[in-house]
């Protein structure tokens, strides 16, 4: 294996809650802001998660307007950024379509195949960004459009969002037979208390689908597949199982908040965290803020991931929102682990620095506009971009300096704990993956 390569991202998000849209791009003023690429050029990426969302593109049926993109990645071409492009950002498709929409993967794979044929030169693609988080947040939690609060709905929208991807990729490698696949996904694992074991089991499960679905492994057998036939998929999982898009890359989004606790023991901890399954009621917490043994996520994840797909591995989504110093040693946490990780034998290839001009509203999972902004490697929050600390450690990567990482980070300190610990896991569900 050649080098790590350092790569990049910045928060493109489209997404909809009712008959509002929120555009980071738009949030961030990257829209009007071309200048930005050579700002990300200037940090030595080598690549570059980028956008060309059908929201952004395709506002009316079959009327695209390719002036936005045209300019950007003709840019990046310019500078030696290799764009992974991405289609659908956490969103739903353009207002004349949905997750649950019948024809949401035909017509998003039409899209991809304009796309593709507009850019033919492209070999890194994500059609469809995080279908498991955004199928939840859509259709399971009613956060996004189209608001359904259901599991039908919700894996009914992963299904689709999963065909999305295999059929836009059929259409973009009808162009371009080398294009890849960088199928990203939030990864975390789940522990709880005892009485709570079943619906950790299940979440644990649950994370993988994404993966699963594409591999062609949740055929019957898998622990999910008698669920999914229930509720009248069985046949769509069998045409996926017989047509399957294995990724090229695995591309691993985890976060401090991607590892959860469940604790039936309530009265622990706030209103705000109770909830339940309709069969045992429980607290949802970060596990770093619960376990007194809380393990490295960014090894475990890798290393998880690695045993179970064999497959490339990308971690394609590193930011933390904080203060510089511990952005910084998040993202070196990161790097290190990915560089320990290739010393074992695991095929890691890149770690890509999130949220370069950082994020709005994320506090608020998007669902409303308040103004609160995390900057990222640049601080937008002046109306132009502005290099933070991170964006030194980024360049220091970038030029085989390594990051300084000095300082500790706030996950490993005792101070994190904000709830009575629980230590041991032998009390716990969980393991190692």
């Amino acid at each position: 294996m050649s080098g790590l390569e350092l790569w990049g991202g910045h928060e493109c998000t489209v997404n909809r809650v009712g008959d509002a849209w929120l555009d980071q791009s738009r949030l961030s003023g990257h829209h009007d802001r071309p200048g930005d690429l050579d700002l990300f050029a200037g940090l030595g990426l080598k690549a570059v998660r980028y956008p060309v969302l059908w929201e952004r593109t395709e506002a009316e049926p079959g009327r695209l307007d390719w002036s936005w993109p045209d300019e950007r990645l003709a840019r990046m071409l310019d500078l030696g950024l290799r764009p992974i492009v991405g289609l659908v950002h956490h969103g739903s498709g353009p207002a004349w379509t949905h997750l649950l929409d019948p024809d949401f993967a035909p017509r998003l794979a039409s899209y991809a195949a304009a796309v593709a044929s507009r850019y033919p030169w492209v070999e890194d693609w994500t059609p469809v960004n995080e279908p498991l988080t955004t199928a939840r947040f859509s259709a399971l939690y009613g956060h996004w459009y189209p608001h359904a609060r259901d599991e039908r709905a919700f894996w009914s929208a992963l299904v689709n969002q999963v065909d999305a991807v295999r059929l836009a990729m059929r259409e973009i490698r009808s162009v371009n037979p080398r294009a890849r696949l960088i199928q990203t996904e939030d990864f975390g694992h789940t522990w709880s208390t005892e009485p709570c074991a079943e619906q950790a089991r299940y979440e644990n499960q649950r994370r993988l689908a994404t993966w699963d679905l594409l591999t062609g492994r949740l055929v019957p057998g898998h622990p999910l597949w008698l669920r999914l036939e229930r509720f009248g998929l069985g046949a769509r999982l069998d045409a996926i199982a017989e047509d399957p898009c294995p990724p090229d890359l695995l591309g691993l989004n985890h976060y401090v908040t991607s590892d959860r606790f469940l604790d039936h023991r309530v009265d622990r901890y706030p209103p705000e965290t109770r909830g339940g399954n309709g069969e045992v009621a429980y607290a949802d917490v970060e596990a770093v803020r619960v376990l007194a043994d809380y393990p490295n996520g960014w090894r475990r994840a890798l290393g998880g991931l690695w045993d179970r797909y064999r497959l490339p591995i990308a971690v394609t989504e590193c930011h933390l929102g904080c203060t510089p110093d511990q952005q910084e040693r998040w993202l070196t946490a990161c790097w290190e682990a990915a560089s320990g990780a290739r010393r074992e034998g695991v095929d890691v290839r890149a770690v890509a620095v999130w949220a370069l001009l950082g994020s709005h509203d994320w506090n608020s999972l998007l669902t409303r506009w308040s103004g609160d902004y995390e900057a990222g490697v640049f601080d937008v929050s002046a109306g132009r971009p502005r290099a933070t600390p991170l964006a030194h450690a980024v360049r220091r990567l970038a030029t085989g300096e390594g990051c300084a990482g000095a300082v500790k980070g706030w996950w490993e300190e005792a101070g994190r704990l904000l709830y009575p610990p629980c230590a041991g896991w032998e009390t716990m569900s969980g393991g190692r993956h």
